[in-house]
């Protein structure tokens, strides 16, 4: 098979969460523990950072990644879903794995998959495995894909575990409590393994504490050992940190071209684990770190996180999807000037609109559509639901369309944003790549 046949084989022959929704959400590890076997267990020849949480774990896991890439650690990076191009999911140093790679293996292993049947994640993640050991790397960041406890990735045992933090997300499959939310990301707290929680929230602060000490795992929360109350914008287009500890600044203009003002939290995330990683034996200075930061765009492609696409309109998307997710977003949204406010949304069909919808501002024009998925809500009953909302605007058979209008109607002093799923925005880059002649794969 070609690469574009095999891509196409992974997609129609392996059920996928991301398109499909709960249908290919596997409640065991009984496949991929059979893969990891039939793979002679890849994960065991390199070491691994492994990351969950409800939004932010892409974000900590692309900082650290570049910082441990600038302190001179061979560093495989494994997140989903992709924006793009499916190769955005592995990478090593950055770098997507080859075409070459995905179609050898797919084809080299196709008839052990066609007995066995794994998902589509399932399949990526052995992929990934392979990857890493084939190209000898010293570390791994593994970003689950849902939850924790009976996520294929809880097959490796880590230097450090890290929970970003805990919000409402998939409560069909994961439960319908912030308490029970954190039971099955805790799956990923392994024994005597040092466990990172970025938020102390009251609700699953004692969950975590009483998993850690069963386990005898050093737990840290991220929060208590740093602070950063604001940030500041340096005329090259970087948010400017200061950190604090024990009320010391101990990180003075750190740099980030991450222009989300969440970010704040998922960098303590990262620099708690950075230091516990220093801690631990690993060889990274302050240069490292503040370097890692500034380039953490340019040492691993991080796209979708308040990105800014265009000056004039001024034009922004965000993979933001949740309760959360739409709360930072939506106060990001009252922080940026602008004259009017063109929103192009849409969300998947197992999201809790209800609670989504009221978070939007009233005053924005908006354009609802729907991704390119089967999982997509239809963007006329989203448009519907929306209206009842005293949100006004129209409904776009795909995002292309959506944003076409936007463009349409916005003036140079207006703001167009696009969200609301990861999908909106994956179809929106998608466009726009396209059209300076960059190709889809």
């Amino acid at each position: 098979m070609t690469y574009q046949e095999t891509l196409k084989y992974i997609y129609d022959a392996m059920p996928m969460f991301q398109r499909i929704g709960q249908l290919a959400y596997k409640a065991d590890l009984t496949t991929t523990l059979l893969l990891d076997n039939y793979f002679k267990h890849p994960h065991s020849c390199f070491k691994s950072i492994h990351i969950a949480g409800t939004n932010g774990k892409g974000s900590v896991s692309h900082l650290l990644a570049s910082i441990l890439q600038e302190a001179g650690y061979k560093t495989g990076l494994y997140t989903s879903p992709h924006l793009v191009d499916f190769r955005e999911r592995i990478r090593v140093n950055g770098k997507m794995i080859s075409k070459k790679y995905v179609t050898y293996f797919v084809n080299e292993h196709k008839h052990y998959f066609e007995t066995l049947k794994p998902s589509f994640f399932e399949l990526t993640l052995a992929m990934a495995f392979e990857y890493f050991k084939y190209k000898k790397i010293d570390i791994a960041i593994i970003e689950t894909g849902l939850g924790g406890r009976l996520d294929s990735t809880n097959i490796v045992t880590p230097e450090l575990s890290i929970i970003t933090n805990i919000g409402f997300d998939h409560t069909d499959i994961l439960g319908n409590s912030l308490s029970l939310i954190a039971m099955e990301k805790a799956g990923i707290i392994k024994n005597n393994i040092p466990i990172i929680v970025g938020k102390t929230q009251s609700e699953t602060k004692n969950i975590f504490k009483s998993i850690a000490k069963e386990k005898n795992a050093t737990l840290i929360f991220a929060d208590k050992v740093y602070k950063s109350d604001y940030s500041t914008l340096s005329l090259d287009n970087f948010q400017i940190f200061h950190i604090y500890k024990n009320k010391i600044q101990c990180y003075t203009d750190l740099k980030c071209p991450l222009m989300g003002m969440y970010q704040n939290e998922n960098i303590c995330t990262a620099l708690v684990s950075i230091e516990q990683l220093i801690k631990q034996g690993f060889k990274i200075s302050n240069t490292d770190i503040y370097n890692g930061v500034k380039n953490v765009i340019s040492n691993t492609n991080l796209q979708g996180r308040w990105q800014i696409t265009n000056h004039s309109p001024l034009t922004i998307c965000d993979t933001g999807h949740n309760e959360d997710g739409i709360k930072q977003v939506t106060n990001q949204l009252k922080n940026t000037p602008y004259k009017k406010l063109h929103i192009i949304f849409g969300v998947v069909k197992d999201k809790n609109i209800e609670k989504i919808l009221p978070l939007l501002p009233k005053e924005a024009i908006y354009y609802f559509t729907k991704a390119s998925i089967p999982r997509a809500l239809d963007e006329k009953e989203l448009y519907n639901k929306a209206k009842g909302l005293k949100l006004n605007g129209s409904s776009y058979n795909s995002v292309k369309n959506a944003y076409k209008e936007a463009v349409k109607n916005a003036k140079p002093d207006d703001l167009i944003f696009i969200g609301g799923s990861t999908f909106i925005v994956a179809d929106f880059l998608f466009y726009i790549n396209s059209q300076k002649n960059t190709p889809k794969y």
